[in-house]
């Protein structure tokens, strides 16, 4: 079945790699060829799997506590995407991750023979089939930390239960977000008593280390006396029109505000330029600023990882994919800078982040006719605008411990594990 979906799917992988460059790095790694840096370590491995900048940001305070309290393993992270792979590389070193193979015999026991997993720990939602059944086979436990299933992904789950239930039975344990995605995953195939809710491990990320480009743009901005800051992150197609529209209505009222312009997709980024091209609007691009002097106009953060450190410079954050139906994306990097944080009305994948959220005054929901009117009104009023984003940093601080649960599973399915001998 594998094989003729990626058959069928096959124009669509080749169009994306010739337009976008997407898919082509990582090629052979993902065909299961093993590179040097990933050899002859000489000790088993715990492998994390992260899809893409999202999990990868999730795992790394684990990731952090793994290799601190199991010396005795490697740890080392696959991600999927390309932006997930320069993050990880980032954060846990390149000799230390690599692309998740396809889901092919072939290619996965390539990289089971060479790692020598005790443990297999999968971020979120990703059951492949074949490499959890020859995961299980070579000896390795299996753990889902930060599980969800998104309103959207659910239907679509359950259609197929009958052939989930026994990839998820290949599966010693589940630390599921919340109680309802608990009952989501029992619903689909798990086994009730492998499933445990355990919270969020998003909360629990460390706040980035201050970049360089931050202390950079923080002095061009003194420089030219510019601000207010907006910084809008995440953003996909349709957003950009909206929020360069609604800066310009800023820009009557605080006539040398900057707004950061952070596309979601890397491959968007000239589509977004050529955008800002026709708005009239001043703009720089981040790959090619010099440090020169910001004001009344748009940077476009055309670059990769720095985002959640940029947050730390605004006045007030928009977080994209939520002004259309795309299901939003993570508050919780604005919050860790206690900056004030809107969203859109669509925000269905991250339902019970927002949720907690809007229940304690922590962000402010809007639409594409109130953005540029709420924007003014914070602006305007810093009491409330700081007070709003005191309220989003102590929500994220009182939603912490997911870590800690998360490694007392660890230690139980690793203590099993050392009584197996991979085959």
């Amino acid at each position: 079945m594998l094989a003729l979906s990626l058959l069928i799917a096959s124009p669509y992988w080749i169009f994306q790699a010739l337009r976008h460059g997407k898919y082509r790095k990582g090629l052979s790694e993902r065909l299961g060829f093993v590179p040097a840096r990933l050899q002859n370590s000489g000790r088993q491995s715990i492998w994390v799997h992260a899809v893409s900048v999202g999990e990868v940001l999730a795992v790394s305070e684990l990731v952090r506590a793994l290799r601190l309290e199991f010396l005795e393993y490697r740890v080392v992270i696959s991600t999927t995407t390309d932006t997930g792979q320069k993050l990880a590389a980032s954060r846990f070193g390149a000799e230390n991750v690599f692309y998740f193979p396809l889901d092919f015999g072939f290619a996965v026991r390539s990289w089971l023979s060479v790692l020598q997993p005790a443990l297999i720990v999968v971020a979120e939602t990703e059951f492949w089939p074949n490499f959890l059944r020859l995961s299980k086979r070579a000896g390795a436990r299996s753990i889902v930390v930060n599980a969800r299933i998104s309103d959207r992904s659910f239907p679509g789950y359950r259609r197929w239960t009958f052939l989930l239930r026994n990839v998820l039975r290949e599966i010693d344990a589940f630390i599921a977000q919340t109680a309802e995605d608990a009952r989501r995953l029992i619903e689909i195939g798990a086994l009730a008593e492998r499933v445990s809710v355990g919270g969020n491990l998003k909360y629990d990320a460390a706040p980035p280390p201050e970049l360089e480009i931050v202390r950079q743009l923080r002095a061009a901005l003194q420089q030219s006396g510019a601000g207010p800051v907006l910084v809008s992150g995440s953003t996909v197609e349709g957003e950009e029109p909206i929020l360069l529209s609604a800066f310009q209505t800023v820009l009557t009222a605080y006539p040398q505000a900057v707004m950061l312009l952070a596309p979601r997709h890397p491959e968007r980024f000239n589509e977004v330029a050529a955008l800002l091209e026709q708005s009239q609007l001043s703009f720089w691009r981040r790959s090619v600023w010099n440090g020169e002097p910001l004001s009344g106009g748009v940077l476009l953060i055309d670059s990769i990882g720095e985002l959640s450190s940029l947050y730390a410079l605004a006045d007030v954050a928009f977080v994209g994919g939520s002004l259309v139906p795309r299901g939003g994306h993570n508050v919780i990097e604005p919050a860790q800078h206690g900056v004030a944080i809107l969203v859109g009305e669509h925000t269905e994948n991250f339902r019970d982040i927002i949720e907690l959220f809007k229940g304690r005054d922590a962000v402010r929901i809007v639409n594409a006719d109130s953005l540029a009117s709420t924007i003014l009104e914070l602006l305007a009023n810093s009491a409330e605008r700081n007070g709003l984003g005191r309220r989003a940093a102590d929500t994220l601080g009182s939603q912490q411990g997911a870590t800690q649960f998360t490694l007392a599973k660890v230690r139980e399915l690793l203590l099993s594990a050392r009584e197996v001998t991979p085959a």
